[in-house]
């Protein structure tokens, strides 16, 4: 087996430092917010130089959204959008504990961009209606093939169900030991009454 060629050794040690950064940079985000967080405090986390940084993410803007490019695509890997709503919820709490400090960062984000005019807002707007899109998606879905009653409004539950979904997200980061699986669980329960047909009628 011959050795690795020399481009190739550095262009492995270069995704290294690159995904390092994106970790220091999560991790800043999530206890510091995007505006109490500086290039050079990320950089001397992960052991580079601000320039080095820079060789990495031409700027802070960008470094910020590929922060949440990454944050994306740990939910596209995870996520079965066309499979059952309430199994998809079920599993929700496994994604809060296998990457906090994600859900801190996004949250964190969310806050800090909350008025129109903050650099994120756009973007995290419309990542918040695709989730309402995607639990519409899911009720809809479950009404046609007769799972679900017919008399409920999917865009009003979906409303409803992201707004828990987020809530979990702050309550969970702020008091990490409340049982997030039994809340979950009860939550489910209740919205598996609601959604599902009358089996006396």
């Amino acid at each position: 087996m011959s050795a690795p060629r020399p481009y190739d050794t550095l262009l492995s040690k270069g995704e290294d430092r690159r995904q390092l950064i994106l970790s220091v940079a999560q991790r800043l985000l999530a206890r510091n917010g995007w505006r109490n967080t500086t290039l050079a405090q990320i950089a001397g986390e992960a052991g580079v130089t601000t320039a080095g940084l820079l060789h990495h993410f031409e700027s802070k803007d960008q470094l910020l959204h590929a922060v949440l490019d990454a944050r994306d695509r740990d939910d596209d890997a995870h996520a079965d959008r066309s499979g059952d709503l309430l199994e998809q919820l079920g599993r929700v709490p496994e994604r809060f504990e296998r990457s906090p400090e994600l859900v801190g960062m996004f949250a964190t984000l969310v806050i800090e961009n909350l008025d129109p005019a903050a650099p994120l807002h756009g973007r995290l707007l419309d990542r918040y209606r695709a989730s309402l899109d995607t639990v519409e998606d899911g009720i809809r879905r479950g009404q046609r093939a007769g799972r679900y009653r017919a008399d409920v409004d999917p865009a009003t539950k979906a409303v409803e169900i992201v707004a828990f979904l987020n809530g979990m997200e702050t309550s969970w980061l702020l008091d990490p030991s409340i049982p997030l699986t039994a809340v979950f669980r009860e939550y489910i329960q209740s919205l598996t009454r609601q959604l599902m047909p009358d089996a006396t009628s």
